[in-house]
């Protein structure tokens, strides 16, 4: 595993800050601490919690594209293939435990039911050998048994409490999803809108990994009274995990 936090350089941003035929060189992780435990935010959104071998995602959104055709908006369907394909990589690549989905796993309860079936094998072959915990979120209260696994409203492990919502105030050790933090990063290239970890070394907010998840500023008013004067956002760029400095970053 390479492990980095590093400036941010301009090095592998999408939209002119990186060229696109350059090869691709191993994914460059950062490494945090909440409330005492060490993770590594790694580039694909994902976190990994090396002590207890656990792999923590958020916001997958599974089935969003078959969800909104059924309400008459066409998308292209393949976001769950895609979100399938990137998860996998990164369950490959950690070998974890057990994997944490932080809530709204699925874009409505109905969605695993909806899962076509070379999906459903490839979530079961992921789940297999290991703990699969999904956290109930406001889109996927309940899942259903098609989707494996354990489903709960919460977990406690050690210092830290995996949730899929925030809650106000002061939270020490609260890993959670649903906000899908964002940022505009200002380099010498332009700007780029990147997802990114949003956390302060009490708690932090994961990006959404789901294809067509979407995200919000961390600007947005949504996300005050979460953070204390420690905020450190880390950015997803291609290839690596940045940490960027305050006055590199703008609002929408």
């Amino acid at each position: 595993m390479r492990i980095m936090a590093a400036a941010y350089g301009g090095i592998g941003f999408a939209g002119g800050f990186a060229a696109a035929a350059e090869p691709r060189p191993p994914p460059a992780d950062a490494a945090m601490r909440i409330a005492g435990a060490e993770l590594v935010a790694t580039p694909d959104g994902a976190l990994w919690w090396a002590a207890e071998r656990m792999l923590v995602v958020a916001d997958l959104h599974f089935e969003k594209g078959s969800t909104f055709a059924r309400r008459g908006q066409l998308l292209p369907p393949y976001d769950t293939g895609d979100t399938l394909g990137r998860l996998a990589r990164v369950v490959e690549r950690f070998a974890p435990r057990v994997v944490v989905a932080l809530g709204d796993s699925f874009h409505e309860s109905e969605a695993a039911g909806r899962l076509l079936p070379q999906h459903a094998e490839t979530l079961a072959a992921l789940q297999r050998g290991r703990e699969w915990v999904w956290i109930a979120g406001n889109h996927d209260p309940e899942i259903g048994g098609r989707a494996g696994g354990v489903e709960l409203g919460e977990l406690a492990v050690g210092p830290l409490r995996f949730v899929h919502e925030p809650r106000k105030g002061a939270a020490p050790g609260e890993i959670a999803g649903h906000l899908h933090p964002v940022v505009r990063v200002v380099g010498r290239s332009g700007s780029t809108r990147r997802r990114c970890f949003a956390q302060d070394g009490s708690r932090a907010v994961l990006p959404a990994f789901g294809a067509y998840a979407g995200g919000l500023s961390l600007f947005h008013r949504a996300f005050a009274g979460l953070f204390g004067a420690e905020l450190k956002p880390f950015v997803c760029g291609r290839d690596a995990v940045y940490a960027i400095s305050r006055e590199k970053l703008r609002a929408d």
